[in-house]
C-alpha cells in the first residue's frame, strides 16, 4: 500500500485519537493496540517517514497514560505471573478457546467411537494397558494402575513425561502448527477411550472422581500446550499488517511464555498422580476439594484474571 493510501485510510481515526483521548481503560488498551499495528506497518514499509515518527510518539503519549502511574514491580517472578503471563493468554484468546474446542470435541467423538466399537478402545490404549485395566477392575482395584511406582520416582516420571509432551507441542507448532493440532486430537480420543472403558464397567462416576484428581490441571495444561502450539502457526500463517517473520518471532516469544507458565501446574498434577490419584478409596468430599480447588485455580487464573486485567488496561493494581 502507498504510503499516501495508508494515511488517508487512518488519517481520521488517528486525530481522534490524539485529539478526543480516551479515559476508559478498554478503549485505551484498544488504540494503543491499533496504532501499535500501524506503527508496525508503517516500520516496514516507511521506516523513515513522518509517519512512522508520528505514529511512534501517539503509540508513546498512550502507553504512558496506560502504565505510567502503575507501581514498578521490582520482582521479576512476580512481574511474570501477574501481567506478563496473563496478558500473554489475553491475546491468544481465540486460539485457546479453539484449543479447548477441539480437545473437547474430539473427547466426546473417542467416547462415541468407543461406545460403538469397543475395538477403538484397544487401538487407542494398547491391549497390554486395557488387559491389565480389565484384570484390576475384576480384581476390586479398578485403579491400581495409578499404585505400581514409588511415589516419588512416579511423581519424576510424570513431570517429566508432561513437561516432554508440551516442548513437543510447543516446538511442532512451527510446522504451522499442524502437531500440536494432531497432538490434541489423538489426546482428545485417548481420553474418551479411556473414559468409556470405565463407563462401560458403570465406573465411569470413579473414573471423574479418581483420574481427574491429577487431570484436571493436566488436560488444562495440555491444551494450553497445545495452544501455544498453535499460536507459533497462526504467526507464521496470518501475520496480519507485520512481516510474516515478525509476527512468527512475536507469537513464539509468546508461546513460549505460555508454556513456561504451565511448569508449577505440571509439578503439582505430577504430585497429585503420583502421591494423591492412588488412594482411590478416599472419601469423596476429598476428592471433590481437589477437583473444585484445581478447576477453581484454572478458570481464576487462566480465564477470569485475564479478563479483568485487560478491563483495567493491563494494571494489576488499578
Amino acid at each position: 500500500m502507498r504510503e499516501a493510501l495508508f494515511i488517508k485510510k487512518n488519517k481520521d481515526r488517528w486525530t481522534q485519537i490524539e485529539q478526543q483521548q480516551s479515559s476508559d481503560p478498554d478503549e485505551m488498551a484498544t488504540e494503543f493496540i491499533q496504532l501499535v499495528d500501524d506503527l508496525s506497518y508503517a516500520k516496514t514499509f516507511y521506516p523513515t517517514s513522518r509517519t512512522t515518527r508520528y505514529l511512534n510518539v501517539a503509540a508513546s503519549r498512550i502507553y504512558l497514560g496506560i502504565y505510567g502511574n502503575r507501581k514498578a514491580e521490582t520482582n521479576p517472578l512476580a512481574k511474570f505471573v501477574r501481567y506478563k503471563l496473563p496478558m500473554t493468554i489475553t491475546r491468544h484468546r481465540w486460539v485457546l478457546l479453539f484449543s479447548l474446542a477441539l480437545f473437547s470435541g474430539f473427547f466426546i467423538l473417542g467416547v462415541l467411537s468407543a461406545r460403538s466399537d469397543e475395538s477403538f478402545i484397544r487401538e487407542m490404549l494398547g491391549n497390554a494397558y486395557v488387559n491389565q485395566t480389565e484384570d484390576n477392575i475384576a480384581a476390586g482395584n479398578p485403579f491400581a494402575v495409578y499404585q505400581g511406582e514409588n511415589q516419588v520416582v512416579m511423581w519424576l516420571y510424570i513431570l517429566i513425561n508432561n513437561i516432554r509432551v508440551s516442548i513437543i507441542m510447543l516446538a511442532g507448532g512451527v510446522l504451522f502448527g499442524f502437531v500440536p493440532l494432531f497432538q490434541l486430537i489423538n489426546e482428545g480420543l485417548r481420553l474418551g477411550a479411556f473414559e468409556y472403558l470405565f463407563a462401560q464397567k458403570g465406573l465411569a462416576g470413579d473414573f471423574f472422581l479418581t483420574v481427574f484428581i491429577h487431570g484436571t490441571l493436566e488436560i488444562s495444561a495440555l491444551i494450553i500446550s497445545g495452544a501455544a502450539g498453535m499460536i507459533i502457526g497462526t504467526g507464521f500463517l496470518f501475520p496480519g499488517t507485520l512481516s510474516r517473520m515478525e509476527s512468527f518471532k512475536r507469537n513464539a516469544r509468546d508461546a513460549c511464555i505460555m508454556v513456561s507458565g504451565l511448569i508449577p501446574v505440571f509439578i503439582t498434577a505430577a504430585f497429585f498422580e503420583g502421591f494423591v490419584t492412588r488412594y482411590a478409596g478416599m472419601p469423596v468430599w476429598g476428592k471433590l476439594i481437589i477437583l473444585i480447588g484445581s478447576l477453581s485455580f484454572i478458570i481464576g487464573y487462566f480465564v477470569i484474571y485475564p479478563i479483568r486485567l485487560a478491563r483495567k488496561g493491563g494494571r494489576p493494581n488499578a
